[in-house]
């Protein structure tokens, strides 16, 4: 049993990469509502989500809510970029004052740690896998993973969610 207590129980106990390459203690966000996404440049998603992301940010940003980016390049190649032209893609043409992280897998043997904890917290409809670009994924303050949320549910409609979440005290 002694394995039990190696499992992560919150998300602030990870460490990711950022675009730079420059270690980030995800401890730094306790006390935020954080929305995880796996993100694409090229995906037909694209365009409402980046968009509705930067709304949710610029609305929230300032009451607590935090959102971590993830390229992800696993689903038809829809990330081709190097971690510097996502970033220009992202916030040149959609504002995006987010932080975005490393490219990452978020599926398979070599998926990111934080991706095997996601969804292990959260398995999806057809078992865990993530099964395309802008997967999303609710975490609490203390760093619960609370929601999951499909590819295609528009940001904007899980602003009650995390209004409800930043109210928590």
């Amino acid at each position: 049993m002694a394995s039990e207590s190696s499992q992560p129980q919150s998300i602030h106990e990870f460490t990711v990469k950022d675009a730079k390459g420059t270690d980030v203690n995800l401890g730094t966000y306790k006390g935020k509502v954080l929305l995880i996404v796996n993100v694409a440049s090229q995906c037909g998603l694209t365009n409402s989500n980046y968009t509705e992301l930067t709304k949710l940010y610029e609305k929230y940003k300032d009451q607590g809510l935090e959102i971590l980016a993830f390229p992800c390049n696993q689903f038809g190649s829809q990330e081709p970029g190097t971690n510097e032209e996502i970033q220009e893609f992202a916030c040149t043409r959609f504002k995006a004052e987010y932080p975005i992280f490393d490219k990452v897998d978020v599926n398979g043997s070599n998926a990111a740690p934080i991706y095997k904890y996601l969804k292990s917290a959260k398995g999806g409809l057809f078992g865990d896998s993530i099964k395309w670009n802008f997967s999303k994924f609710l975490v609490d303050k203390e760093g619960k993973v609370v929601d999951r949320y499909a590819p295609t549910t528009s940001p904007l409609s899980i602003e009650k969610d995390i209004k409800k979440l930043l109210e928590k005290a």
